[in-house]
């Protein structure tokens, strides 16, 4: 279960979304977390990995040494 308190512009919106397509604004709440979700984690962890680049606890590879690495070379 989660409550969340909206701007009364946003929840006005809802509201005649839900009004006026039949669906709950539970319904419209739950999509609209659900598509931006993954956005969000993507994000998290892209932050989490620069911070690790930048205070050196994770390198990069070049695309040439990997290949090289691998015996990929041409």
């Amino acid at each position: 279960m989660l409550a969340i308190r909206l701007p009364s512009d946003i929840e006005e919106r809802l509201d005649a979304l839900a009004k006026a397509t039949g669906r709950t604004k539970t319904y419209y709440a739950r999509e609209a977390i659900l598509e931006h979700l993954e956005d969000l984690e993507d994000t998290y962890l892209a932050e989490q990995t620069l911070e690790r680049l930048r205070s050196g606890d994770e390198a990069t590879h070049s695309l040439d040494d990997v290949e090289r690495e691998l015996g990929l070379a041409n």
